[in-house]
């Protein structure tokens, strides 16, 4: 199988972007890039985040509350930044929660706590235990076909603007 396009089938879906952080054994804060993430289930409150097995990430978020910061529109800096790709100037704004460092300015937040782990192949499912959550009316951040897309949706779906 042609993993490379295997991946470019995936990024046919359009995702949201998220970072997901938290605080390591060092009370450093930490953070990792993530479009794999989905809601689970309301009773309990619950959601799944997918991460790589090859990342620093996997270990250290083992049997670790987390916050999954949904990016608005205007964070594509921190999705690069918390991907690895460190963005020349950026200053990462952080806010504390109770669950571990939240990103300000993102559209939400989820505070979670470790509720199970799943084996997925290459990578490692982690469900969390929703604590806390807040949202705002800021526009998303979109990424689609390996781009990053800072645009107002109700223009989208007007048809005035298209990918």
């Amino acid at each position: 199988m042609d993993v490379r396009e295997l991946r470019n089938s995936f990024g046919c879906f359009a995702t949201g972007v998220t970072v997901v952080t938290w605080v390591n054994d060092e009370g450093q804060r930490r953070g990792i890039t993530v479009n794999s993430f989905t809601s689970v289930s309301l009773d309990p409150a619950l959601l799944l985040v997918s991460i790589d097995k090859r990342t620093k990430a996997f270990e250290e978020l083992r049997n670790r509350p987390f916050v999954i910061n949904v990016l608005s529109a205007d964070q594509s800096a921190y999705a690069m930044q918390f991907a690895g790709r460190p963005q020349e100037d950026l200053v990462v704004e952080w806010e504390e929660s109770t669950r571990g460092p939240r990103l300000k300015g993102a559209s939400a937040h989820f505070e979670c706590s470790p509720w199970a782990e799943y084996e997925g192949g290459d990578h490692l499912l982690f469900v969390g235990k929703i604590e806390g959550f807040s949202h705002s009316d800021r526009e998303g951040l979109i990424f689609y076909r390996g781009r990053f897309f800072e645009t107002e949706y109700k223009a989208i779906l007007a048809g005035n603007k298209s990918f």
